[in-house]
């Protein structure tokens, strides 16, 4: 069994099948190991700028004349050893919304709890107290006062409490669990990885540069320096760009975007790389008088998800950042759309592999969605009035007109890089994750999912590798 990418995923997926002594797992990664401090640092965000090596810092339209840089994880861990170490759940209603036999909340559930070690709620139903991935909640000296004070201004403007943000309960306010221990960020490869199982090999540096098929059937995967890999089944989890990226190169996509590119159509199928959509975001600065957070405190600590029109299990979301991107700057509300209209499109610029796709995410094209971020930010405003700090951006002038606030969001769009849906699940694979028209490939990452769910994806990353893991083992 060859798996490609030791991501969020990937690290989960082949973790869980080397348990069994029987299979021989070869974990493909393009990447180094990770072994940089800042890797481990649960409050550094270093490795999202671009330059840093952990990075592979996609660049991206997000809409027309609005470009950014997209960072992903390079390295085995993949984007866990990089993100902020964020580990929320799906709500009940993406999956359920999904409509795929075996993806249901009550499918997916078990999954959630079997990846993680909730060291708050240990002996309730709804979650895990034996998993690899230890969750906790900010507390005692690690809870910043800005975060105290966002879920009393939510609760002075009318919000209600959410508890735990990870029981399926009906959007609040509430802290955010994370996947860090005494300021330590438990990457994927950290959590599922064991090195000393003779029948998992962890293979870094090793970038992939298409899927081999013999007619229909994948013969295994060819790297980049030209090495061929023979491979009963292979599994792609590079992450939602890689994988129809690579998919693509293997000649497996829309016919004619491949023959444009001068490749061989293995598979003629259009969902490749198209119709994926991810979270449009906006950074509000705002001033406090607090004290920085304490070392080993995790940067973002509190969310609201709330309804902005008729969507009762909620379509946006303030989460709030507790410690500044530069330093002596502003603390942060990052606003953000939880179920847009925009679907993006991952297309080829080129048969090369180590040439990077075109990535377009299409933001904001529809007046719902404008609305809705709009609201989002007015919410913010609202929490900063109410008591958490003193806004910065933007000024009241902007915030009272629909068309200054479109521009202002324009100048200052940003992605919550949860990007899903781009090898969507019924349109390339089936509910086995068996990718259409071919034999002995699948996918496992979130490019399986129809959409983005309403929240952060790693957690719901890693329930898609538990659930692979579970699938090929039967």
């Amino acid at each position: 069994m060859v798996v490609v990418g030791a991501g969020s995923a990937g690290c989960a997926l082949a973790g869980r099948l080397a348990e069994d002594p029987a299979k021989q797992v070869l974990l493909l990664e393009a990447g180094p190991v990770e072994n940089m401090p800042d890797l481990l640092d649960a409050a550094s965000l270093a490795a999202t700028r671009a330059g840093h090596p952990s990075n592979w810092a996609y660049a991206a339209e997000l809409r027309p004349g609005r470009s950014a840089t997209v960072p992903r994880g390079r390295g085995v861990g993949g984007s866990s050893a990089i993100n902020g170490a964020i580990w929320v759940r799906a709500a009940p209603a993406d999956a359920d919304g999904w409509a795929i036999p075996g993806w249901t909340w009550a499918d997916l559930l078990p999954h959630y709890i079997r990846s993680e070690h909730d060291l708050d709620h240990p002996a309730t139903p709804w979650h895990g107290d034996c998993g690899p991935v230890p969750v906790r909640r900010p507390a005692g000296g690690l809870l910043h006062p800005a975060a105290t004070r966002f879920l009393d201004a939510a609760e002075r403007i009318g919000f209600p409490p959410e508890p735990d943000k990870n029981a399926g309960s009906p959007p609040g306010a509430g802290l955010v669990p994370s996947n860090s221990v005494d300021g330590v960020r438990v990457s994927a490869a950290h959590a599922y990885l064991d090195r000393h199982r003779a029948n998992l090999v962890v293979r870094p540096r090793a970038g992939v540069a298409r899927v081999r098929f013999d007619g229909d059937r994948t013969r295994g995967v060819e790297l980049l320096d030209g090495t061929v890999l023979e491979a009963g089944e292979v599994v792609l989890a590079a992450g939602a760009i890689a994988t129809p990226h690579l998919l693509l190169l293997s000649g497996v996509g829309p016919p004619d975007d491949l023959r444009a590119a001068g490749l061989p159509v293995v598979c003629e199928l259009p969902g490749v790389g198209r119709g994926w959509s991810d979270h449009p975001a906006v950074f509000l600065p705002f001033g406090t008088a607090d004290q920085p957070a304490h070392p080993h405190a995790p940067g973002s600590q509190a969310a609201l998800d709330l309804d902005a029109g008729a969507d009762p299990a909620g379509d946006v979301e303030v989460l709030v950042f507790v410690r500044p991107f530069v330093a002596d700057g502003d603390l942060h509300l990052m606003c953000m759309l939880q179920q847009p209209d925009s679907r993006g499109t991952i297309t080829l610029t080129s048969p090369d592999p180590r040439v990077r796709p075109r990535i377009s995410y299409a933001y904001l094209r529809t007046e719902h969605d404008r609305r809705r971020l709009r609201h989002a930010i007015r919410t913010a405003a609202d929490l900063l009035r109410a008591g958490l700090g003193t806004r910065t951006a933007p000024t009241g002038d902007v915030l009272g007109s629909d068309r200054a606030l479109d521009g202002w969001i324009g100048a200052h769009l940003s992605t919550a890089q949860h990007l899903s849906g781009s090898a969507a699940m019924g349109a390339v694979v089936d509910a086995e994750l068996r990718v259409h028209g071919v034999r002995g490939l699948r996918v496992a990452d979130t490019s399986v999912l129809p959409v983005v769910p309403r929240r952060g994806t790693a957690a719901t990353a890693a329930a898609i590798g538990e659930k692979a893991a579970t699938l090929l083992r039967s």
